[in-house]
């Protein structure tokens, strides 16, 4: 192709590069033949069928014969807008953001055994001190994909990486102890959540295990899933909720539906979390109240590396400007039609 035709090509492209639809503009080569139509037309037409126009011709033209003209320039004008509309016109954003999103790959590994039900954090119990904390984490990510692994005798996949806060905040809110086997199987917790971070490419991934006990269930050892997050390059941070020692645990309701307590001592294991933790990389937390809980899952965070999850490109915003066109298309019609059936209506 000659370097004239590409020029030219190129200057073409760039004057209707503000145009969403471009081909529509081909309309507007219509206006002149529909031009040369309501002129012919109106010099051929007969306003009156009258046999003789002396009388007529004495009175002299009045005010309405010279603007009769601007009905069908109104006409032409409305369809000149409406095609101006269906090209669709558009205003590009000068500021371009980046579309690529940082954020981490998290698993949380959530305890879900009876000790759970211990009413040490007053006055709810740890599993709804635990939850509330989750969410609110949850509600405060912006970018980071988050998945949720529950466990107490077995573990199980309740979320799979998502970046959809909204359904793992309803899935959050439906946990219930007493629903799996009970027990604090912490080894198939982890192993579950390493098995779901193995596919993840974020160059951030890590898993959070919040549990208030010590590994009495299931079948993988705690220190052979922490050394498969090693390996993968997953640090595990652990977080021990409870005080410790005896703690309110619900024995029953009365007669009159009252829930009784009575003191159980749970028995706990900081020293095996502290080395998983250590193994991994990751850090050990001890949360004895719903501020610290808090406090802990936002040190994990400010620990870690952001990542790109998403790749992508430069994204530009284009603002629609079509509505004004339209406006004025309906505007000149309306304007039109008013006009043509009083002021300048003409007989018969």
């Amino acid at each position: 192709m000659p370097p004239e035709t590409v020029t030219f090509l190129d200057e073409l492209k760039s004057m209707f590069s503000g145009y969403q639809q471009p081909l529509a503009l081909l309309l507007l080569a219509l206006v002149p033949f529909l031009l040369a139509f309501v002129w012919l037309e109106k010099r051929t037409r007969a306003v009156l069928r009258f046999s003789a126009t002396t009388l007529l011709a004495k009175q002299g033209r009045g005010l309405r014969t010279y603007v009769t003209w601007l009905l069908p320039v109104m006409r032409l004008s409305a369809l000149v807008m409406a095609v101006l509309a269906l090209a669709r016109p558009q205003e590009s954003d000068s500021k371009v953001r980046d579309a690529s999103v940082e954020g981490i790959d998290i698993m949380i590994a959530l305890d879900l055994s009876t000790s759970m039900e211990a009413a040490d954090f007053r006055p709810n119990n740890r599993l709804h001190v635990a939850k509330e904390v989750l969410a609110e984490f949850i509600s405060s990510r912006a970018n980071d994909r988050m998945g949720l692994v529950v466990f107490s005798g077995a573990a199980y996949t309740q979320a799979p990486l998502t970046l959809d806060y909204g359904v793992l905040k309803e899935v959050l809110r439906q946990l219930r102890t007493r629903v799996l086997e009970d027990g604090t199987a912490i080894g198939d917790a982890v192993a579950t959540a390493v098995n779901r971070l193995r596919d993840s490419e974020a160059k951030s991934r890590v898993i959070v295990l919040i549990t208030d006990g010590d590994n009495n269930a299931g079948v993988v050892s705690p220190l052979d899933a922490a050394k498969a997050a090693k390996a993968l390059g997953v640090p595990v941070y652990t977080i021990l909720v409870g005080k410790g020692g005896k703690v309110p645990f619900p024995a029953g309701q009365d007669i009159f539906g009252n829930t009784s307590w009575r003191d159980v001592e749970i028995p706990i294991n900081p020293k095996l979390l502290q080395e998983m933790a250590q193994i991994t990389g990751g850090e050990y937390y001890r949360a004895t109240d719903r501020a610290e809980l808090k406090e802990n899952l936002q040190k994990v965070l400010d620990s870690l590396e952001r990542s790109k999850i998403i790749e992508g490109g430069v994204v530009t915003n284009y603002r629609e400007l079509f509505h004004p066109y339209l406006l004025w298309a309906f505007t000149l019609l309306l304007l039109e039609l008013l006009l043509k059936s009083t002021v300048l209506k003409v007989f018969p």
